[in-house]
């Protein structure tokens, strides 16, 4: 069945979008974002979003390398820290996450994910084990990572980027954890070695870009890579105690293209989900954030 799977974080809201922009309160700051799938119109006047935005992302001349977005600037309406932190909690346990202005309009989380950790954390309870292996791909900030080993799963945490490994480690002490283990390699590198030592885990959460750069610069672009990517992911599955998490965020994708690879590859596909991450603004337009395909062994 295909699903339509909205979030909850209470220091979250999406409060209008349309005319391919974003108005959101991440905790006490409101902020006004490009998003390429707001096709429609605005419920809120111009006028409205500049009084009610604590800083606004504007794109500028000139395009990274790989990437089809435009990097930009962020123009302060209002006073704006450095940086800021949101609470989040989850099962009675709680988190935060550090927030900052990045040159490519992200803010250090997607609040779209929320509805995956949740998963997470429902799927680690679930298993017999004492510490669940957990891998995290394309990891980020650490969301998942940071959900995950606070339901005490052995966490290895792989992004190719130093800056966002340190970003993540910072919410990890933050939330008041320790010891996941931190990589700086390409994804797809990591992967394959891992697959050669024979290595298992009993959850895997991949959230590749639609474009990317490896820390010795490696190109990754989604449609040529994620087959390959895939099918070297589903043999380090565990054969017992397992879950499975894929999110898809390039335009045009299809749940239906994870689908059909993982198919292909893995005869032990158990309890599969898959449709789109969804957050619905205040006047009831849903924007869709990106497609998943997951699986689990319970």
């Amino acid at each position: 069945m295909y699903q339509l799977l909205q979030p909850k974080i209470d220091s979250y809201e999406l409060i209008d979008s349309g005319n391919f922009e974003k108005l959101e309160r991440f905790g006490d700051y409101i902020l006004a974002r490009p998003e390429p799938q707001a096709v429609w119109d605005k419920s809120l006047s111009e006028e409205i979003w500049e009084k009610k935005a604590s800083a606004v992302f504007r794109k500028t001349k000139g395009r990274d390398q790989l990437s089809p977005d435009e990097r930009g600037e962020w123009h302060n309406l209002k006073k704006m820290p450095e940086k800021w932190y949101l609470p989040y909690t989850l099962g009675g346990k709680n988190y935060k996450f550090k927030l900052s202005l990045s040159s490519f309009k992200h803010v250090g989380i997607f609040p779209e994910q929320a509805e995956n950790w949740q998963y997470i954390e429902t799927k680690l309870k679930s298993m017999p084990l004492e510490n669940p292996k957990v891998l995290n791909l394309f990891a980020y900030t650490g969301g998942a990572s940071i959900v995950a080993r606070g339901n005490g799963a052995d966490v290895t945490h792989v992004d190719s980027i130093k800056q966002t490994i340190s970003w993540a480690r910072e919410n990890m002490d933050i939330s008041q954890l320790t010891d996941i283990r931190w990589v700086v390699e390409d994804a797809l590198k990591f992967v394959k070695r891992e697959v050669k030592r024979g290595r298992k885990y009993n959850g895997i959460i991949l959230d590749p870009p639609a474009y990317g750069r490896g820390p010795d610069g490696e190109k990754w672009i989604l449609e040529e890579g994620i087959n390959e990517l895939i099918k070297a992911c589903l043999q380090l599955i565990d054969d017992n105690h397992f879950f499975f998490i894929l999110n898809l965020y390039s335009m045009g994708f299809s749940a239906v293209i994870a689908e059909t690879i993982i198919k292909q590859n893995y005869q032990a596909v158990m309890n599969p989900e898959m449709g789109e991450l969804i957050i619905q603004d205040t006047f009831g337009k849903n924007l869709p954030l990106g497609v998943f395909y997951r699986f689990a062994s319970v």
